[in-house]
């Protein structure tokens, strides 16, 4: 008897979805789209949960392409934070993403809406939840124009959270310089209902 872990057999049911930001080596700017310091109202994603509908966020992996250094106080941010009380409100200007699902055949579609890159604002989610955040900090040492360090974040929880709707999962990078990156959300989904609540 072959016993798999709990993700695989979710996956196996169709109940593993996947979204990228950025395609091939085009990345996205954050920050919308100026790529400048994270601006709560201008997600770089946003996976918005409808009521009656949950979600297990399993993988989050950003990795961000940042420019020369300008000055020593230069830094870049990588955010991962939930709204817990309300989904995304759908307003704003954005990009419209497809959630894949993790079992490539399986005829599941997630109820879930994704969007990206915002360049005018929704409406501002309340961050209730915060799951991972990484900064990086320039330092020039010498001259300007020093490169940074490679500046990535990869978020596989042990214990993940489970976020029932309505609610809304939101991804941001951005900097004091500007930054572009791509990144990749993979999440479980569940009708509420059929989650044990012990």
């Amino acid at each position: 008897m072959i016993l798999s872990d709990w993700r695989i057999r979710a996956i196996n049911d169709g109940r593993g979805f996947h979204v990228d930001v950025g395609a091939f080596s085009t990345p996205i700017a954050g920050a919308g789209e100026q790529g400048t310091v994270i601006d709560i109202d201008q997600p770089s994603l946003s996976i918005s949960v409808p009521e009656g509908t949950s979600i297990i966020p399993t993988r989050v992996d950003v990795s961000v392409h940042v420019p020369l250094l300008a000055t020593d106080i230069d830094e870049c941010e990588i955010l991962c934070a939930a709204d817990i009380a309300s989904a995304n409100a759908g307003d704003g200007t954005y990009t419209t993403e497809t959630p894949v699902n993790m079992k490539t055949r399986h005829t599941r579609t997630s109820v879930c809406t994704c969007h990206s890159a915002f360049t005018a604002d929704t409406t501002d989610p309340v961050l209730g939840l915060e799951l991972i955040r990484s900064i990086i900090t320039g330092d020039l040492q010498s001259a300007a124009g020093v490169m940074w360090t490679p500046f990535k974040l990869l978020y596989i929880p042990t214990y993940p959270p489970i976020l029932d709707g309505p609610c809304a999962l939101y991804l941001y990078w951005g900097g004091t310089v500007q930054v572009s990156a791509f990144a990749q959300m993979e999440w479980l989904e569940y009708p509420s209902n059929s989650l044990t609540r012990t």
